[in-house]
């Protein structure tokens, strides 16, 4: 069945929510492993764009398919990082380069099968925001409707293969012919970050949430690892998650952000973790709040973006004020228990959290 879905969560016409969604079901949920072809085709892409379906690549090319991406190069206005290349390349996916002067804007994925080909046409480039909070619109086009006008994924590729384009194909160990120098560096010092990734996220704790806070040391309770669950929408909200964990059953991938607690009046570094083959969900590493007593299930944590990796975490209980100012912003769900998050411009959340429309409720 074709589907159109306008993300983040603003309106589909099936059970796709957005591209990401639509991707699940093209390269994941509606075809066998190994067979046939996934298409990229992105004028950008970055490493979390990918973080969700690299396992899925890497299975995909070890039981017999093959994947094939083309992306935009160039360096100066980063439009693919060699965090991602490097990645791909060593899940063997085949990656191909298009000079920038060619200003290469269409964004495509898809697949072939023996079943037929799938193609989903997007606004969202492969990378962290294109999947998750940019407003982006998809449109999938399942085998029947490619079959009926004559859609061929070899044929569409080929012919942007004729192009005069400049084309460069990276390898692993060659690291620096033309090719790598159209990549930029995701984790270079000199990277700031964009004003519209300055965003602070609300989100309503749940009892898995707080219920090592408010333990006492030594208890069962106290037993396990401290987190926020959140959203699996957060892959712009994270520096890449280039920390690869390949040595269980299942893949994570992970970074380190350093984070200020502003109800402990701490900062330690923590732990960022995305279950790629698991839940899919990213996990916030709290340690430092175990035992505090800080927060319990229903109060709000608010996790601010200050810069690439730097963040800070404020608590609010039901009985404040900005609790009030704050619990509308968290309109998406998480899971079925009532727990929610939402985004909003650190702008409006530092006006908010600072300027009180009423008197503060007391408790």
């Amino acid at each position: 069945m074709d589907e159109l879905a306008l993300h983040p969560h603003v309106y589909a016409t099936g059970r796709s929510t957005g591209l990401l969604a639509l991707l699940e079901r093209v390269w994941v949920n509606e075809r066998a492993s190994g067979d046939g072809t996934l298409y990229i085709i992105s004028g950008f892409a970055n490493y979390n764009g990918g973080v969700r379906f690299f396992p899925v690549f890497k299975r995909h090319i070890d039981n017999g398919g093959r994947v094939v991406a083309i992306f935009g190069g160039s360096a100066q206005q980063r439009l693919t990082s060699r965090q991602v290349v490097r990645e791909l390349l060593d899940c063997g996916v085949e990656v191909h380069i298009v000079n920038r002067r060619h200003l290469m804007h269409a964004k495509s994925y898809g697949s072939t099968s023996v079943d037929g080909e799938m193609l989903v046409v997007t606004s969202g480039n492969f990378t962290g925001p294109g999947m998750a909070r940019n407003v982006e619109m998809s449109l999938l086009l399942d085998r029947a409707s490619t079959s009926s006008i004559g859609f061929s994924w070899d044929a569409m590729v080929d012919n942007m293969f004729n192009q005069r384009w400049e084309f460069y194909q990276p390898t692993l160990n060659e690291s620096d012919t033309p090719a790598w120098q159209l990549l930029y560096d995701e984790q270079s010092t000199r990277i700031t970050l964009d004003e519209t990734d300055e965003v602070t996220m609300v989100l309503l704790l749940g009892h898995s949430d707080t219920a090592r806070i408010m333990a006492t040391r030594g208890t069962n309770a106290a037993k396990g690892t401290q987190y926020f669950w959140l959203s699996r929408d957060c892959y712009d909200f994270f520096p890449p998650l280039t920390d690869t964990n390949r040595r269980g059953i299942k893949t994570t991938y992970s970074c380190i952000v350093n984070m200020r607690y502003i109800d402990i009046g701490e900062e330690h570094e923590s732990r960022v973790t995305f279950e790629a083959e698991n839940n899919l969900d990213f996990r916030l590493g709290t340690g430092p709040l175990r035992y505090s007593q800080v927060a319990r299930r229903g109060d709000i944590a608010a996790i601010t973006r200050v810069n690439e990796r730097r963040y800070e975490l404020r608590l609010y209980n039901p009985a404040s004020w900005q609790y009030a100012e704050l619990a509308p912003y968290a309109i998406h769900f998480i899971g079925n228990r009532g727990k929610r998050y939402g985004f909003l411009a650190n702008e409006t959340f530092y006006d908010v959290v600072n300027n009180p429309v009423d008197a503060p409720r007391e408790r």
